[in-house]
């Protein structure tokens, strides 16, 4: 369980005023490059059955295909701790700026690519420069700001996210239209971002003393207290990506068929997920204290999507979890973010990065798994917001420990 937050988790590291037009440049950089992961896992999706029918006589096209849009993700979980260590040691600035440029480079690949196999490699690349962007963004969000500051552009980078994915979804369809490699031109925007990263983004620096810093790198890693909000992550994630990933498939048990009623079901349950995030950036609360009720929160949707006999109470219940979610992913990152000084950020965030894209990828086998396991698929939803509640029952228990637990003065 995730420990408490150490004092130095309060000091702000490289801190700018949050005003002004450099902030807003600032600002609006980061949330636009913390995008670009999201374009490339939802962009390609309308245009799947069209690279079908294209692939039909590849042999494996069945498999290769639908890879050709979750392999990114795959690449991002394996391989953003290890973007954290190159975060840390070839710094945050020139690392996103050269893997916005590589992104351009992988992503319009499909566009001259023959081979369908040489095209799921190149979804992999993006993958590899998707998860260098994602932490460095992040990395830098926390460099950039402290306290309430940073925990509001960690929420309305969720924000961001939840908004892009239903317009890159729009907009994939759209261009598909013109055919199955259309939409892969649009991963040529970071042509346009990496300069401007280049150009306006200052270059973070550590604050306090030469000695501080040395003693800072000095010190032993946090691994406890880190791999401890990472495993809850892994778990957060997948209750985070439920409604998105298997709200068609909830919505067709209950005799829903139409294409658009779905996708206004699902960009409803987004519009829950955006409230949520907007709430967790005008709370004071402290996200270790929220934990256990947002759970409990996201669970409570769970049991309503389980036990609803009509689309219209799946809805409502999807937007309850989507609501909860929307506070879960940037209370997870703050806590996250709260444990890591300057020196060793970019290997922390690369690692909470990983381990939130593994619950990502996982999602969809748990729930295949357990809902053959037992009476379909709103069941296996029902019993992960059981799931749900013994977390949060868990991290209460966990939270009132902390709290009746004596000063560390006091026991020696």
């Amino acid at each position: 369980m995730p420990g408490s937050v150490p004092p130095a988790a309060h000091a702000a590291t490289s801190e700018h005023s949050p005003s002004g037009p450099a902030h807003l440049v600032r600002i609006t950089l980061l949330m636009a490059g913390s995008c670009l992961p999201v374009l490339g896992a939802v962009l390609i999706a309308p245009v799947l059955p069209q690279m079908q029918a294209h692939f039909a006589t590849v042999p494996g096209a069945e498999a290769l295909v639908p890879m050709a849009l979750t392999v990114p993700a795959l690449s991002l979980a394996l391989l953003a701790p290890f973007a954290g260590v190159i975060v840390d040691r070839l710094g945050r600035k020139r690392l996103l700026v050269i893997a916005t440029l590589l992104y351009a480079l992988f992503g319009t690949a499909p566009l001259w690519l023959e081979s369908l196999p040489a095209i799921v490699a190149s979804r992999a690349l993006v993958g590899i420069t998707e998860a260098a962007i994602m932490t460095c963004c992040t990395t830098l969000i926390g460099d950039y700001y402290s306290g309430r500051a940073r925990d509001r552009y960690l929420a309305l980078q969720t924000m961001c996210s939840s908004i892009s994915a239903t317009a890159f979804f729009v907009l994939g369809g759209a261009a598909g239209s013109a055919g199955w490699r259309t939409p892969f031109w649009i991963y040529a925007v970071s042509l346009l971002l990496a300069p401007a990263m280049a150009a306006l983004l200052p270059k973070p620096q550590p604050t306090g003393s030469p000695e501080a810093a040395a003693d800072a790198a000095r010190r032993p890693y946090p691994w406890r207290q880190l791999l401890g909000i990472c495993a809850v992550t892994i778990f957060g994630a997948v209750v985070f990506y439920t409604v998105p990933v298997e709200m068609s498939y909830l919505m067709d048990g209950l005799g829903v068929k139409d294409p658009g009623m779905i996708g206004l079901a699902t960009a409803v349950a987004s519009a829950g997920t955006v409230a949520g995030a907007i709430t967790f950036a005008r709370t004071r609360r402290s996200p270790e204290l929220m934990l256990p009720a947002i759970f409990a929160l996201c669970a409570a949707g769970f049991a309503v999507i389980a036990f609803a006999g009509h689309p219209v109470l799946l809805i409502a219940g999807a937007v309850i979890n989507c609501f909860g979610t929307g506070m879960l992913l940037p209370s997870l990152l703050t806590i996250a973010m709260s444990k890591l000084e300057f020196a060793d950020r970019g290997r922390g965030t690369g690692l909470w990065t990983a381990t939130f894209f593994i619950g990502q990828f996982l999602c969809p086998l748990l729930l295949l798994a357990v809902s053959g396991a037992v009476d379909g698929l709103a069941t296996a939803v029902g019993l992960l917001g059981l799931a749900a509640i013994i977390m949060a029952a868990g991290l209460a228990m966990a939270a009132r420990r902390r709290a009746s637990a004596p000063p560390v003065s006091q026991t020696l």
